[in-house]
């Protein structure tokens, strides 16, 4: 900070900002901090979770699954997405514990809830998404070799069309296979990777940024029900800015 504020200057006048700062100096220190601080929030992305009913484009049975509070996502250009969770998302007896699933309590198919791209994005596979409503129905990455190194978790969420999945029970893996190829006008699903929150800070939902990927992370509670028992809540961290190293 030194240097960039009083240029390369002499040993002399570093010594003497570190001994004693002028008034002047500190009022210059926090505008400058200020200005960064501002800047760095401009160029992000927040989270922020708000009041509203699901989409109207979703079914009716749909709609009465979901939360009537949902989680938003703004980034340098707006409205990146907003999603609906389902209030209770219904877990399996038999809890899948293979290498590599954050979630084995979810089965495949299982409805997780909705999202609104007001407009277009890439998924994680760069896909390209049109505007419009979708559910997200919970997925895990087929181990073979078309799908090494994607992510290092096998977890996703798929998009469906929102006039084409209208039911929140489970549907078959091909069947949810096929609505998202619908969805994204392709061969291969719409993906949304997902794992775990490894440390998830206090206040959510939240955003997180891992440099390594560059991949925008957005880190939000769910609560998972067994069919007799209490539920309880889990920390789900989706990508929702970034791609699959191999993409």
């Amino acid at each position: 900070m030194v240097s960039a504020i009083c240029g390369t200057g002499t040993k002399r006048a570093i010594h003497s900002f570190e001994k004693k700062p002028t008034p002047r100096l500190i009022v210059s220190l926090l505008f400058v901090l200020l200005a960064y601080a501002t800047t760095a929030q401009a160029q992000g992305y927040l989270a922020e979770a708000f009041r509203s009913a699901p989409p109207e484009e979703l079914s009716a049975a749909i709609r009465e699954a979901l939360l009537e509070e949902g989680v938003r996502v703004t980034g340098p250009s707006g409205i990146l997405c907003e999603l609906w969770l389902r209030k209770a998302i219904p877990i399996q007896l038999e809890e899948n514990k293979e290498l590599g699933v954050s979630f084995g309590q979810i089965a495949e198919g299982t409805l997780v809830g909705a999202v609104r791209f007001p407009a277009g994005v890439v998924d994680f596979r760069r896909g390209r998404v049109k505007p419009g409503v979708y559910t997200l129905r919970f997925a895990l990455n087929p181990v073979d070799g078309n799908h090494l190194g994607v992510a290092p978790q096998r977890d996703f969420l798929l998009l469906g069309l929102a006039q084409m999945d209208t039911n929140p029970a489970n549907v078959p893996r091909e069947e949810m296979y096929a609505l998202s190829r619908k969805a994204l006008g392709s061969t291969h699903p719409s993906v949304w990777s997902m794992g775990a929150a490894h440390e998830p800070p206090a206040k959510l939902p939240a955003m997180q940024h891992h440099e390594e990927e560059d991949h925008r992370l957005l880190l939000f509670r769910a609560q998972l029900q067994p069919e007799q028992g209490a539920g309880k809540h889990v920390v789900f961290a989706l990508v929702v800015v970034g791609y699959a190293p191999e993409s």
